[in-house]
């Protein structure tokens, strides 16, 4: 194509948009308000997965060891652990950290532990996590089976119920966003017909004149990606001011503070979403729109 011809139809598409006034609007409203409530799902589903995917990254094991291994059987069970294949992290916590970590979870009856320090009962032990936290139910059956090994403890039965959960969260709001995407495709696109419906004799008679089919739709792809866009734009502002707001308001709420994503790359992400949806429902809903008057 000319660029000379692509000019004329980036003419005509941004005419045939004020032309037709209140059906353009009617069309970039629902646009608008369609993306703006998947906009918001996005945003809730993001950070479901985030705060599931934050839980699950806590899950540790930890390996208590024989109170009579000594430093050989250490570095035994050590190499043990990080030749696992599905292991991320091992640290070592010796007996004396551990009981300066029970001192502090005491606080204020830190005194009853006074004098353990010369015969101290706690075990060395080992913290270990998994690359993928569903592994670390595998990861434990293994260690318990290791020498030096006195107990593995990593809320068996607990984790397991989390993961579920975790899952389930993650699928529901997977398919909702999957519904609620073609829910909007289907409301902007019939918006978008009937724009073009209220212009069919226009097509018809370009038709019947001797334009080519792609000469008569060019015009309505540039029209309905301007109505796509521009719908998307006024969801993404209202949503990146919105979040901003909850962002602040948790902050000032010691239970969710740290606990959303951070505003930025996700109002990116979410506006490069709603931006692609927007124009792919406005140059889909024109064209098939379109297509059934060219048959004159």
């Amino acid at each position: 194509m000319k660029l000379r011809t692509l000019g004329r139809h980036i003419r005509e598409g941004v005419k045939n948009i004020s032309r037709n006034g209140w059906m353009t609007f009617a069309s970039v409203s629902a646009v608008t308000i369609t993306l703006l409530i998947l906009g918001v799902f996005l945003l809730l589903a993001m950070n479901v997965d985030y705060i599931a995917k934050t839980v699950e990254r806590q899950v540790e094991i930890n390996v208590s060891l024989d109170l009579l291994a000594d430093e050989d059987a250490i570095k035994e069970v050590e190499g043990k652990l990080r030749s696992l294949s599905n292991v991320d992290k091992v640290t070592f916590v010796p007996k004396e950290e551990g009981l300066e970590k029970l001192r502090e979870s005491f606080k204020e009856q830190a005194y009853l532990l006074d004098g353990l320090e010369e015969e101290n009962p706690l075990p060395d032990k080992f913290v270990v996590k998994a690359k993928k936290p569903q592994d670390t139910a595998a990861i434990a059956a293994q260690i318990k089976t290791f020498e030096h090994v006195e107990s593995v403890v990593y809320g068996e039965g607990h984790v397991e119920k989390l993961f579920v959960i975790t899952d389930i969260i993650r699928n529901v709001g997977l398919v909702f966003i999957i519904l609620l995407s073609f829910t909007a495709m289907f409301l902007i696109a019939n918006t978008i017909k009937l724009t073009i419906v209220a212009r069919r004799r226009e097509i018809e008679i370009m038709k019947l004149v001797g334009a080519t089919n792609w000469f008569i739709r060019w015009p309505f792809f540039i029209e309905g990606l301007i109505m796509g866009v521009s719908g998307a734009l006024i969801p993404i502002i209202l949503l990146s001011v919105g979040y901003y707001f909850l962002l602040e308001a948790a902050r000032t709420t010691p239970i969710f503070a740290d606990t959303l994503l951070p505003l930025f790359p996700l109002v990116y992400q979410v506006a490069l979403i709603l931006v692609a949806i927007g124009a792919f429902i406005g140059i889909w809903g024109s064209l098939v729109s379109v297509r059934r008057f060219l048959r004159v």
